[in-house]
């Protein structure tokens, strides 16, 4: 399933007929690049079946345990358009490196991790690692594949594989953790910086823009620290209540940052997030699509994960096993989106696709105790997973409708924003309702009635807002 991982870049529909041919060094540049994406992928997954046994294995409670997918899901989304700027200014190659070493350090830190304040350092350095890696990775194959044919192959190839990341990661977690523990799939990723590291210096050309763009280092700052106080301030209230000193504290720190963050943007001359674009109707309601299937679904594995593990009493592996069926089709919806979006319109297969996860998702609402109903969990999951495909690819392509050639890296870079704030904000928002409910099969329920009502909402004035103008 694509809920937690970086959203693919849609190839373009017009792909060409013929054969390409790509030189023996072509080939093994897109190795490197694509063997990079594809493990980031993977750890947006790998771990997600492990979390039980991590949790027992540290200390961690059900309530912390959220913190494993957001210390890594909060550096790697509030930092990467800002490394996006640092790797034009000071070159992709040496960023993405620099990206790559963090990261294989960090995924050793994070498997030897002793407690758990050194395995969500660990985890929030393997995000900033992958902050660095994603836009320089994808700035360095868009400059070494020529537009056409090539680029389009190339493009077409790397999507593929950050889908099939996700379900690989999901599969082979749960086979690690039931085999080695949970420290192996922490371990799998460090392999994977390992293999590609020593190849990439050789292999990849320098590459920066000419133009040298101003780096708005106050936006990123103040953006990241704003998301990062609010967060933490819903993540403890939703455990502890809205009346600690610090939670009110962090609470305000995150409005006014983030209120700060606006001020600066639209004082720049060089944004990190274009405020005009975003007045624009596509771009704003394609951008909203984007942020709830993403939180919302993300917030439904992680308590599905839960659900499967402590009330089914499924093995890790097992586990996996009902995600990978989610990959599988989540894959399938993925090679068909683009004929839906033909057929019906990029607006009116958002809406829809937002309608059918809404729905699916609240068809989870009989799930009980007993094992017979891992049936409707898979059965569900994974047909919600289709539709919110089809959401992922249609809210790509209606904020990018429209937009003018020389706008397009804004208009793309708010897209793979949208979707790593919205991984950031879905497990604390939601998924902390299950890890702290006394019953946690009445906390996976509320998630799963909370996450339908606010998908269908959504579904519903995206479909009154995107309405053609009337003549």
């Amino acid at each position: 399933m694509a809920i937690d991982t970086p959203a693919p870049v849609t190839p373009p529909t017009d792909l060409p007929v013929g054969p390409v041919r790509l030189s023996a060094r072509d080939r093994l540049v897109l190795f490197v690049l694509c063997a990079a994406q594809f493990m980031v992928a993977l750890d947006f997954s790998v771990l997600n079946v492990a979390l039980p046994e991590l949790g027992d294995g540290l200390g961690m409670s059900r309530t912390a345990l959220q913190w494993a997918v957001t210390a890594f899901a909060l550096p790697s989304g509030g930092f990467l358009l800002l490394f996006g700027r640092v790797g034009d200014l000071f070159g992709r190659r040496r960023l993405f490196l620099t990206g790559l070493t963090l990261f294989g350090a960090a995924s050793v830190l994070a498997a030897m991790a002793w407690d758990p304040a050194s395995f969500l350092t660990g985890r929030a350095l393997q995000g900033l690692g992958a902050a660095a890696i994603v836009p320089t990775g994808m700035s360095l194959l868009t400059t070494t594949f020529p537009e056409g044919p090539a680029r389009n192959r190339a493009l077409g190839i790397s999507g593929t594989l950050l889908s099939l990341g996700f379900t690989t990661g999901m599969i082979a977690g749960g086979a690690l953790t039931d085999a080695f523990g949970w420290r192996s799939t922490m371990a799998l990723l460090a392999v994977f910086a390992l293999i590609v590291l020593p190849l990439a210096p050789g292999l990849l050309p320098e590459s920066r823009t000419p133009e040298r763009p101003r780096l708005d280092v106050p936006g990123a700052v103040t953006v990241t620290a704003g998301l990062l106080s609010l967060i933490y301030a819903l993540s403890t209230a939703a455990a502890q209540g809205f009346g600690r000193a610090d939670v009110l504290t962090a609470l305000v720190a995150g409005l006014a940052l983030l209120t700060a963050f606006t001020v600066i943007e639209s004082r720049t001359a060089a944004p990190l997030v274009s405020l005009p674009m975003l007045r624009r109707r596509t771009v704003a309601w394609g951008n909203l699509g984007g942020l709830v299937t993403f939180s919302m679904m993300s917030a439904v594995v992680f308590a599905l994960t839960l659900y499967l593990q402590e009330v089914l009493r499924l093995s890790a592996f097992e586990t996996g096993l009902v995600f990978g069926v989610q990959g599988v089709l989540s894959a399938v919806a993925g090679v068909c989106a683009p004929r839906v979006i033909g057929r019906f319109g990029a607006r009116r297969t958002l809406a829809g696709s937002l309608a059918g996860q809404g729905l699916l998702t609240a068809a989870l609402l009989p799930l009980s105790a007993d094992g017979r109903s891992v049936w409707l969990a898979v059965t569900a999951v994974s047909l919600a997973s289709m539709c919110h495909l089809g959401a992922i690819v249609s809210y790509g392509l209606t904020v990018t409708s429209g937009v003018s050639d020389g706008e397009q890296g804004l208009a793309t870079g708010l897209v793979t924003s949208t979707q790593q704030v919205s991984l950031t904000l879905g497990v604390p928002l939601l998924g902390v309702v299950a890890t702290t409910s006394g019953d946690l099969l009445a906390g996976v329920h509320t998630v799963a009635g909370l996450s339908a009502a606010i998908v269908l909402a959504a579904a519903t004035l995206i479909a009154l807002g995107l309405r053609p103008a009337r003549a």
